[in-house]
């Protein structure tokens, strides 16, 4: 029910997947447990590796950018600014 109603008027496409038995058993039990269907779960699993791969690309960034900060102690830095917001 929730899937029509979030999917009304968005294309999508019904797709068949391999997975061991313990991992069906598994999302059985999650389903019920949740009261939502497999297709939902499963569209929920995706939402959250989108999710995740938002965090990967969030560390590369940090990574790739540390260290660029050239003027002196980035502390003291903010501290001075802010204290002229008080002035």
């Amino acid at each position: 029910m929730e899937f029509d109603r979030r999917m009304k008027g968005m294309g999508s496409k019904r797709t068949i997947i391999t997975i061991s038995e313990k991992e069906k058993q598994w999302l059985g039990t999650y389903t019920k447990t949740h009261g939502i269907s497999m297709a939902e779960a499963i569209r929920k699993g995706i939402a959250c590796l989108k999710t995740s791969g938002n965090l990967t690309t969030y560390r590369k960034v940090v990574s790739n950018t540390q260290g660029i900060w050239a003027k002196g102690d980035g502390l003291k830095y903010q501290e001075q600014l802010r204290s002229e917001w008080e002035s």
